[in-house]
């Protein structure tokens, strides 16, 4: 059998184009080497530069993801002339949306990347959500985009998942009266502060409901109005002092709340709102 040498020619990082060839490859008992890939190829010249040196190797297979037409046709051509095998990894992709929707392709390098990051970048927010969440650890106030304060069962948790969803970073932090929120509440900017509040009468419910899920009495003192009066006179306390917006969740849906919190941030701070 005769060796087989496998080139990947990309004007991105060539990640996709690699995935792929890794798949073809494993339908064959065929043992590779390696793949060589030639990465952000974006002008001709340099394009050219490769092709003459695959030219000189025997038996080559070159793939290719390349979405500007004048590499691709140049491409094409110079194939012509020599011996080794082309593979279009997208082309015919391209081809058939073209097709059924008479739509050009951007043509712009790198997209399918720049998806990935958006990907990459939501998956880092949940994970810092998460292991930030419920004040597990007050240094996360400090690096968050966003932080979420309030009593228990206003929302915290889930409104926290919903935002990282949203690639925002979020940490939450519980008040209650018998501790301190952490020094770094105070040493942000209150606009990157949102306090969440919610009518006793829903937390009553709430929290009762609770106590039944966990097999505790529902006569507990977490459950009792006047406990939960304390709590939300000691939360707004603190949510005044730091002079962070306050909404009451008691109507809201996640989504109604986020929406709030969207609009807010917006103005407030357009930088981060305007990445995501």
């Amino acid at each position: 059998m005769k060796p087989v040498a496998i080139y990947l020619i990309s004007d991105s990082i060539g990640e996709t184009g690699e995935q792929v060839i890794h798949s073809i490859l494993s339908q064959y008992s065929l043992e590779v080497e390696e793949i060589k890939k030639y990465t952000h190829v974006l002008t001709k010249k340099r394009l050219e530069t490769i092709l003459i040196s695959i030219s000189q190797e025997e038996n080559a297979v070159v793939f290719y993801t390349l979405v500007q037409e004048e590499l691709r046709k140049y491409l094409t051509e110079f194939s012509k002339k020599q011996s080794f095998f082309l593979v279009d990894i997208l082309g015919n992709g391209l081809a058939v949306i073209e097709q059924a929707t008479s739509l050009k392709p951007l043509g712009e390098p790198g997209i399918i990347r720049k998806m990935d990051q958006e990907y990459f970048n939501r998956i880092e927010a949940i994970e810092f959500s998460v292991r930030y969440d419920d004040g597990k650890d007050p240094r996360g106030i400090l690096k968050a985009d966003l932080v979420i304060l309030g009593v228990s069962r206003t929302s915290k948790t889930p409104l926290s998942m919903y935002l990282a969803n949203k690639n925002i970073r979020v940490a939450n932090i519980p008040l209650f009266p018998e501790s301190e929120p952490p020094k770094e509440i105070y040493q942000i900017s209150p606009t990157r502060v949102i306090g969440l509040t919610n009518a006793p009468e829903k937390l009553n419910s709430i929290r009762k409901e609770r106590l039944k899920n966990l097999g505790l009495p529902q006569n507990a003192s977490y459950a009792e109005m006047n406990r939960i009066f304390e709590e939300l006179d000691y939360a707004e306390k603190i949510m005044k002092k730091i002079g962070c917006l306050i909404i009451d969740v008691s109507d809201n849906a996640i989504e109604e709340t986020a929406n709030l919190i969207f609009d807010y941030m917006k103005k407030t701070d357009t930088t981060l709102f305007n990445n995501n």
